[in-house]
């Protein structure tokens, strides 16, 4: 059976079941092209014919020979009186014990419910499906996080399959005010994608914003969260990251906390969080576990090291190239005899240096991870070492290459770190050109566009510009937590306070 329906001033046909048992096997067979891993299950009780309908992998097959098992042995549709709607009933409501039971007619819905490991029950003489929640598909075991290890602290991490990951944020927020939204997203996918907020923290045009971007989007796959993250960010064309993505489930309810929404993608390990400031990029999880000070002193140091990431390189080169003035006399003398009959400028050696640190950095990721380690080590003092012998770079420049590279490595962020990598190749440029000058004309205009940027309506340099005393608390310092009694203001105005001592 086919019907019309009309969205969005189009008119699209729907498949309906019919009420013959075997046009719907046929039917549902057919829009699947015959797929091999397709289970049909056919089976009578009294008079009633009834078939079992399941994707092999996706589906648990002990629940569903379980509650088969209790189907067959039920007494009210062993009753040979009973007609087809009312055997369907007693079907659909007395005889299934498993919780996640609904009914549908569409052909449509019914394949994505069984692509999706449901368990899908016809019945021969109505026109109607009972839909079985019996998904039970194999996936990983809870380990360690693998990008945000901490010392003190959770050791779990978010894994691929989404209930499981917002079951591990339920347990540290036991509130009823903790919501979860799903929608689904890509034509051909159909991922889902499961919206979650505190219902009374966060600001209900921020919740609405998340609402409508995901609506928007009309692509026909998503496979990871990367995928969301791409469209729904405000700037596209920007190099600072303007999404948070983490997978410790302790660092979402801490978000969560502060009125921020967490976004699960089915399939992705890592959950984004939306709004975000450039200061919640040096946060760890661990600052909150130890005590103030040290997580005040840890915080400064990422700061810092961000700040030689960016900067090392560049300066160097701005001062061997046009400011020999700045350095001292001694200084300036040790680096004139280690560049005495060097091949290249500074500026190439920077590039060389820096694109082999970069390809040794990418060769020990893609390597199995007891070998790529040692080649990424082992690599650089070989190679920084003979190309120091070889007369190609200059010592002083193994030493600035190696320290920014480990500086890179003290941020915790990823997507900050990436960024400030391709950042720090512009700077290297700007510097070798016009020096000093080059660099600080870079850093207006990197400032000026951090500035303009906002993130679901949030100043992406809050609570810095615009300036909010109240937020510095956990900025560049850490104060003890029973000092931190108010929620951030740029993302919760209206919430007061949070639980201070005493």
């Amino acid at each position: 059976m086919v019907s019309k329906r009309r969205k969005s001033g189009v008119d699209q046909t729907e498949t309906l079941l019919t009420s013959n048992l075997l046009s719907n096997i046929d039917l549902l067979k057919n829009k699947l092209g015959k797929t091999s891993d397709l289970v049909i299950r056919k089976f009578e009780i009294s008079s009633f014919h009834i078939a079992a309908i399941y994707m092999q992998g996706m589906a648990d097959s002990k629940t569903i020979s379980d509650f088969l098992s209790l189907l067959i042995k039920n007494e009210n549709l062993n009753s040979e009186t009973l007609s087809p709607p009312e055997a369907f009933h007693f079907m659909n409501e007395e005889c299934i014990s498993i919780g996640q039971v609904s009914t549908g007619k569409s052909c449509d819905s019914l394949l994505l419910s069984i692509l999706t490991g449901n368990t899908v029950l016809l019945l021969n003489g109505h026109d109607e499906a009972v839909v079985v929640g019996t998904q039970g598909w194999e996936k990983r075991a809870i380990s360690e996080p693998t990008t945000e290890a901490v010392v003190r602290g959770p050791k779990e991490s978010f894994i691929e399959s989404t209930e499981t990951n917002i079951t591990m944020v339920r347990r540290r927020i036991k509130n009823p005010k903790l919501r979860v939204e799903t929608v689904e997203v890509g034509t051909i996918t159909h991922t889902g994608i499961s919206i979650m907020y505190i219902n009374g923290l966060v600001e209900e045009n921020i919740l609405q914003e998340v609402r409508e971007r995901l609506s928007k989007i009309s692509y026909d796959s998503v496979i990871d969260s990367g995928y969301i993250e791409d469209f729904i960010q405000d700037t596209t064309f920007s190099p600072f990251p303007q999404i948070y993505h983490t997978e410790r489930p302790d660092v979402v309810a801490g978000n969560l906390l502060e009125g921020r929404v967490a976004l699960f993608v089915d399939g992705s390990p890592s959950v984004l969080l939306v709004p975000v400031v450039f200061t919640q990029f040096f946060q760890s999880a661990e600052d909150y576990y130890a005590r103030w000070d040290i997580g005040t002193f840890l915080r400064i140091l990422r700061f810092f090291a961000f700040f030689i990431s960016l900067y090392a390189p560049a300066i160097f080169i701005a001062t061997i190239t046009f400011h020999q003035e700045m350095l001292p006399t001694e200084l300036l003398i040790t680096l004139a005899a280690q560049r005495e009959g060097l091949p290249f400028p500074a500026f190439l050696e920077a590039m060389i240096m820096e694109v082999s640190f970069e390809l040794l950095r990418e060769a020990g990721i893609r390597l199995p991870k007891s070998v790529g380690q040692a080649v990424s080590i082992v690599g650089a003092i070989v190679i920084g070492q003979a190309a120091v012998e070889a007369g190609i770079v200059s010592a002083s420049m193994v030493i600035i290459v190696a320290i920014t590279g480990i500086a890179n490595f003290s941020i915790p962020s990823f997507s900050l770190a990436i960024s400030a990598r391709l950042i720090r190749f512009i700077l290297i440029f700007s510097a070798s050109f016009l020096g000093m000058y080059g660099i600080a004309v870079l850093t207006f205009l990197l400032l000026g566009h951090a500035c303009s940027l906002r993130s679901f309506g949030v100043p992406y340099l809050s609570p810095i510009a615009p300036f909010n005393v109240q937020d510095q608390k956990d900025v560049f310092i850490r104060l003890p937590l029973w000092d931190l009694f108010r929620r951030p203001k740029m993302l919760t105005p209206n919430e007061k306070r949070m639980k201070s001592r005493g």
